[in-house]
């Protein structure tokens, strides 16, 4: 099967996808392609297929569209001939003639791949598409478009609209935007775009030692480093011989492109001036009422090959190549490439998450060192050989864990978890507690460098304070009514008239919606929990004469607790996911009533209301089992219950092994599944929709699949995109950090998640979404205030599980104090954490029922044992709290306050020893500001020169002496 092409003035031919058998659906029309000359043989009968009229109207004014602002496309030239195709097949012209009339309509005159990203010259490159399904029957959006495009075309962009007949689907219009230089150094002059204006002559004395070790983790250089390092200064239209300009068409790459171009959409009224209505403008709005369908720059070339045109760069495949694929999971990101091809923004986040995940590997390591002493150590465990002990833990008759249906239990049933608690529970999950908050600031501290250098390295130093006024959200524009002066930049500035009974009526309702929703989690937390209380004694029954219990391997760590921790975890975690797809609507509804005034205003906002959110989801369930399970539970005669006692539900006791493995358990299962489900929502989803969008297209060549059609097919990565991408990991960082005292393997799970989470955000990224508008920013943004404050809440979070979820202080307490053959060791604790209460004085509601009680039970037996340090039956003081206990709380308290003050300590003092700006990176800043004034004086001076000597009369010959015998410009220090 071949493809029609053809030059100005003739026909010929190139091969076409042989699926669409052309030659089967034209009857009586033969081509033959000649290699030598291109030129087109056909047979007598092709005259006859159609009226020669439509197929001379067809080629020769097709590629004057080109030139045609799209303003109405009825009148168009392809538009007639269609209706002629039409009209023509109502009046008997076969089907087969109207697909010929389709696939002749796709000849390219310019004699290029449509796979490239020019304008049918070849010439002007496509900054921005807008893709739209015309619907004849909606008048409002034609107008919409029509008025929309014609703005655009005013403010001196340049468009190009394909046809539908030249799309895959036969209905899609493509508009194409090309920004010429007028409307570049334009607009960079408003944004204050930094370009280059000399090299950079500065050496780069970094040395790393050891600096051969690293060879197998580097990328090619010019890969790392796509461009050279110059000295940049803020564009001045007036000043554009200062800066250097080689070529036009590549002095503003693609990214800085499509950025200006979408600044412009963003602001460009779509009805006429003379209606007044402002907030009628902005292609999002467009989008939003279905006026048109998608609005994307475009990627320079397929992903798994490089573009057959030599002017396309070709950055997507270096990124696929290179960076995506996920056998380059050990090599470092090529970040510059990054910034280069997706935005600032973009490549900040990338950065961020490889220095989180390098940081990682050393918390890994040590964590998996104390999980390995845990093991090593499971023969010196005292206590959980007590517990195991026939003659001991055999002997020890256990009270009733729930109402009716739990029975009397011995303590060695418990043998199995106990075991398993020490892997967690020892002297290493001290140790790993303060090394984490240590650990934790010097992540953050060294992060404050190294986005100190980018900042530095990628020219956003001062970036927040020039972009603050010119980055206004173009909805906050609409709404604002009056202008007032600014203090600071002597310039008139929009501003939003709010009265205060508007202020306080938003805020109200914001806030409320927000605490609603909270209150909706913790509601979702009692309910889990009412669960647990609930079918424990449900599980205590049915598992009690379970043929589960006679499994040789499994069977003795199927119990009730388990089973009940890990079905409730599961539940946990399905209400997590269905609440987050819930308030994600409403935070961003929430966060629109606010009206932000500018995109980082807004996105700090969301930030706080979202975290707040997920940090209520996502750690309720975790904070519960730590520091609420088993602490109110009360003694045999006088238990604790949840709504009180006509509800029934008796607030859960820790088994004697402690509540730190079901903290692991909880941990694991809410952790392993968030990412699991995390990464399959990421790269699975998008990936079978886009095969499903593209399977028709697929078997087209690349030269009929044209580019806009090929990202058209591709996912819309979002304007919160990234922001997600933060949320997910900080989360994470959440768990590795609060919890970390119950799970030293968490950092390693999540090392082993990010290192599938960069490759899989890479991939995605680049072949499964467009590729989004440029954007720039110089830091985290307000995840690195929130960072900080999860660090801070985790040093307080794990003293107290070290100190209430763990038995390490009440072990010690014995150790140094109780043990009554005064040895330093843990011989006869199992006994001493255990109190005794009178059976005959259990109340009738707590006592199990005929036939729960196992066989071994008898009237012999007057006494159960319970987890607590009360006095015991007879005692003066019976069932009160003995002096141990109080021991025990003031030494948990005295614990926590050390553990906390000496790892602030530490941690403040390694944050002002460690400088947020490298010494290397301060000394190049003040260079470059340095040179940009030098230089622009200099410029400044020749410049006058050069205007004197013009205007000079004969009589003058001398050279104008403004600044006599200055080689250079006297800077002031406080400048620098």
């Amino acid at each position: 099967m071949h493809r029609i092409t053809g030059k100005p003035g003739g026909d010929s031919l190139i091969e076409m996808s042989p699926t669409d058998s052309l030659n089967d659906e034209i009857n009586g029309y033969h081509q033959h392609a000649s290699s030598s000359t291109g030129s087109l043989q056909q047979g007598p009968s092709t005259t006859s297929l159609m009226p020669g009229v439509c197929i001379e109207t067809c080629e020769s004014l097709s590629t004057s569209l080109a030139s045609m602002a799209p303003s109405d496309h009825s009148d168009s030239p392809q538009y007639q001939c269609q209706n002629l195709e039409q009209t023509s097949d109502s009046t008997g012209l076969s089907r087969k003639r109207a697909l010929f009339l389709k696939y002749r309509s796709r000849i390219d005159k310019q004699h290029h791949s449509k796979d490239s990203v020019f304008f049918r010259d070849g010439a002007r490159r496509i900054d921005f598409v807008l893709s739209y399904v015309d619907d004849k029957d909606d008048e409002r959006k034609q107008e919409r478009r029509r008025v929309f495009e014609a703005n655009l075309v005013k403010v001196g962009l340049e468009l190009e609209t394909e046809d539908k007949l030249e799309s895959e689907d036969g209905k899609t219009y493509f508009v194409k935007i090309h920004a010429p230089w007028e409307v570049l150094t334009t607009y960079a002059d408003v944004l204050k775009i930094k370009v280059p204006f000399k090299v950079n002559d500065i050496p780069d004395n970094r040395e790393m030692p050891m600096n051969w070790l690293s060879t197998p983790f580097r990328l090619p250089e010019h890969v790392m480093h796509p461009e050279p390092d110059y000295f940049t200064a803020p564009f001045n239209k007036s000043k554009s011989d200062f800066f250097l300009i080689d070529n036009k068409d590549t002095f503003f790459p693609p990214s800085t492109r499509n950025r200006i171009v979408y600044y412009i959409l963003s602001r460009c009224l779509y009805i006429r001036d003379e209606c007044g209505d402002k907030e009628k403008k902005g292609i999002k709005r467009l989008l939003n009422n279905g006026s048109y369908t998608a609005a994307f720059p475009l990627h320079d070339s397929r992903y798994w090959t490089r573009s057959r045109d030599a002017n396309c760069e070709s950055e997507r495949y270096n990124l696929y190549k290179y960076w995506a694929r996920f056998l380059c999971f050990f090599k470092e990101q090529p970040l510059d490439l990054i910034r280069k091809y997706y935005g600032e923004k973009m490549g900040i986040y990338f950065a961020w998450l490889g220095f989180y995940t390098e940081m990682l590997l050393f918390a890994a390591v040590v964590g998996t060192i104390c999980f390995i002493y845990g093991f090593l150590t499971y023969d010196d465990n005292e206590w959980s050989k007590e517990i195991c002990s026939e003659e001991i833990g055999g002997n020890i008759v256990m009270c009733p864990l729930c109402d009716k249906k739990c029975s009397f239990w011995k303590l060695n049933s418990t043998c199995n978890s106990s075991w398993q608690s020490h892997l967690f529970d020892n002297v290493g999950t001290v140790f790993f507690a303060i090394f984490m908050g240590i650990w934790v600031t010097l992540f953050l501290e060294f992060w404050k460098r190294r986005q100190a250098r980018l900042e530095y390295e990628w020219d956003l130093v001062d970036f927040e304070e020039e972009q603050q006024q010119l980055q206004l959200r173009p909805e906050y524009e609409t709404k604002c009514t009056n202008r007032k002066m600014n203090r600071i930049t002597q310039e008139t500035e929009l501003v939003l008239e709010r009265t205060a009974t508007d202020l306080v009526g938003k805020l109200f309702l914001c806030w409320a919606a927000v605490i609603l929703w909270i209150s909706l989690i913790i509601a979702c937390i009692i309910g889990v929990i009412a669960y647990r209380l609930a079918v424990y004694a449900a599980f205590a029954s049915i598992m009690k004469n379970s043929p589960t219990n006679n499994l040789e391997v499994v069977g003795p760590y199927i119990t009730p607790q388990l089973a009940t921790s890990v079905t409730a975890s599961c539940i946990n975690f399905i209400i997590i996911m269905i609440l987050n797809l819930m308030y994600e609507r409403v935070a961003v509804w929430i966060t629109d009533l606010e009206i932000p005034k500018t995109h980082l205003e807004y996105e700090n906002k969301l930030t706080v209301k979202m975290f707040l959110f997920q940090f209520v989801n996502y750690y309720s369930s975790c904070f519960y089992v730590a520091f609420f399970k088993g602490k109110f539970v009360g003694y045999p005669g006088d238990y604790a219950y949840m709504f009180g006692k006509w509800s029934k539900l008796r607030n859960e006791e820790c088994d004697p092994g402690g509540c730190l493995i079901e903290l692991t358990t909880q941990l694991v299962i809410v952790m392993t599944g968030k990412q699991v489900w995390g990464n399959i929502q990421e790269a699975l989803v998008p990936w079978m929709m886009n095969w499903w969008g593209s399977r028709k297209a697929r078997s087209h060549p690349e030269s009929l699949y044209s580019r806009w059609e090929q990202d058209n097919d591709l996912q819309s990565f979002g304007q919160l995109g990234l922001f997600y991408e933060y949320l997910e990991m900080v989360i994470q960082f959440g768990f590795i950090t609060l919890f970390v005292a119950s799970f030293p393997l968490a950092p390693l799970l999540a090392l082993v998640n990010n290192i599938i989470e960069v490759r899989v955000d890479a991939w995605k990224l680049t072949t499964q979404f467009r590729r989004p508008v440029a954007a720039k920013a110089h830091s985290i943004g307000a995840w690195e205030e929130i960072l900080n404050g999860v660090a801070v809440l985790s040093v307080v979070t794990n003293a107290f599980i070290v100190a209430f979820t763990s038995d390490m202080i009440p072990r010690l307490v014995y150790m140094y104090a109780y043990q009554p053959q005064g040895e330093i060791n843990m011989k006869g604790y199992i006994d001493n954490s255990l109190s005794v209460f009178n059976i005959s004085e259990i109340p009738l509601a707590n006592r199990p029922e005929e036939g729960e009680n196992p066989s071994w039970f008898n009237s012999s037996i007057t006494t159960c044992r319970y987890r607590d340090y009360r006095y015991p039956p007879g005692h003066e003081k019976q069932y009160s709290h003995n002096m141990q206990f109080w021991h025990i709380l003031a030494a948990k308290l005295a614990f926590i306050i050390i553990m906390e003050h000496v790892v602030f300590m530490v941690k403040y003092f390694v944050a002002w020893l460690i400088p947020d700006v490298p010494s290397d990176v301060m000394a190049r800043v003040k260079r470059e500001r340095y040179l940009v004034q030098e230089y622009l004086h200099n410029y400044e001076v020749e410049k006058l020169k050069i205007q004197l000597s013009q205007h000079s009369n004969n009589e003058c010959t001398c050279t104008p002496m403004i600044y006599p015998s200055l080689p250079k410009h006297e800077v002031l220090s406080e400048c620098l």
